[in-house]
């Protein structure tokens, strides 16, 4: 580990902030769909490629960017990657046609994919040991973060003057955190290459293997019941429409808090932590279709699904800390896993909420959540240097 005279913490706001503008950017089109499809003379079925692009690209850019780099150090390639980012919400902006704005969510998406695979893994080289629960818990607060502020934000921008504008101003404030990762980061060589062979080589570790499928579990299972929130709350809470949005971001707040409780959590109990996440989406989940029949009680579990969902990156980077033989690439292939799982759990969703109903499709997404829960229980608390369960 590198010596460290100090904990850089301003090193850790600007990777926190770097998180913050990649997810906002992922998800901002989503704001913004009707006015891009009517500007662009596309269907808003055509414009949610936008959405998708990303996700499909960052997917495979977490694992093989880093094997791509070598031994590039990491500062450089934060920064880099964080001017691509620039370069790609600028050319959205100035897209004059629709393959063009695709084009430029390609190089978004290469931002996200190789970024998240490298910030999960560096905050215990930014501060010392004792902190980096603290750290981590900062860095992941970025994603809850971007749901409660930047996206709202982004889309009132663009209802107020327009799409382009909101995709400018991500533009400039990436390159403002591109030079911030330069300047407060340190030298941050990688203490190992990462290549395809210890990619693969991290699937023989038993902590690694059980914090990826759990995490495909438990995305997949989230995005399959949550792509379809605001019907929920409407058919089955009894909500209006126009109180859904404000809704969203009251379970956005719930999932910042969750995230700060599980990152206090989490640094000593990392088992206890991951296995909470399934068990209690288990139970939220299941019960939304039979208890959140009304709006008081719709309310009270969407708040608690936020809360849990949000603990869901701290506390299973906090397990790839204890368990991986290289965290580095182990974090990237759950940056894969997360992205690949978000696109498969709202495909799967969808087929579900189309043939069937949306209690079907909680209660499919619940099963995924058991799936999640017992294979946590199926291993030794010790695998990640827990005493007891």
């Amino acid at each position: 580990m590198e010596q460290q005279q100090a904990p850089r913490w301003w090193a850790v706001v600007a990777v926190m902030i770097g998180i913050f503008l990649l997810v906002t950017a992922e998800q901002l089109p989503i704001g913004l769909l009707s006015q891009v499809a009517s500007s662009m003379g596309v269907t808003p079925g055509m414009a949610g490629l936008m959405v998708t692009v990303p996700g499909v690209v960052a997917a495979f850019s977490a694992p093989l960017l880093p094997v791509a780099v070598g031994r590039l150090d990491r500062r450089i390639m934060l920064t880099v990657l964080m001017v691509v980012m620039v370069a790609g919400s600028v050319l959205s902006a100035l897209a004059s046609s629709f393959i063009l704005l695709l084009a430029a969510r390609v190089l978004v998406g290469l931002s996200i994919g190789g970024f998240w695979a490298v910030a999960g893994s560096i905050a215990p080289r930014l501060v010392p040991e004792a902190q980096v629960p603290k750290a981590m818990t900062m860095i992941f607060g970025g994603v809850a973060a971007a749901s409660v502020l930047g996206v709202p934000l982004g889309t009132l921008l663009g209802d107020f003057s327009n799409w382009r504008v909101a995709f400018g101003a991500l533009g400039g404030f990436s390159l403002l955190t591109a030079i911030a990762l330069w300047r407060w980061l340190p030298p941050l060589p990688p203490r190992e290459p990462v290549r395809l062979r210890v990619l693969a080589q991290q699937f023989s570790n038993r902590g690694v293997r059980v914090a990826v499928l759990t995490t495909g579990f438990v995305v997949v299972g989230h995005f399959a019941a949550y792509t379809f929130i605001s019907p929920i709350l409407q058919e089955i809470s009894g909500i209006s429409q126009r109180h859904v949005g404000s809704l969203l971001l009251l379970y956005g707040a719930a999932g910042i808090l969750g995230n700060i409780a599980a990152g206090m959590f989490a640094g000593r109990h990392p088992y206890r932590a991951v296995l909470a996440i399934p068990s209690l989406l288990l139970i939220v989940v299941a019960a939304f279709p039979v208890l959140g029949i009304q709006p008081s009680s719709g309310v009270f579990l969407l708040m608690a699904w936020g809360a849990v969902f949000g603990s869901v990156s701290v506390s299973i980077q906090t397990w790839i800390l204890r368990t991986a033989p290289n965290t580095e690439a182990a974090t990237a292939l759950m940056a894969f896993t997360f992205n690949m799982s978000i696109g498969l759990g709202a495909m799967v969703g969808g087929r579900i909420v189309d043939g069937t109903s949306l209690p079907i499709a909680m209660w499919a997404a619940s099963g995924l959540f058991l799936l999640g829960a017992l294979l946590v229980l199926s291993t030794p608390a010790r695998v990640v240097g827990e005493r007891s369960r």
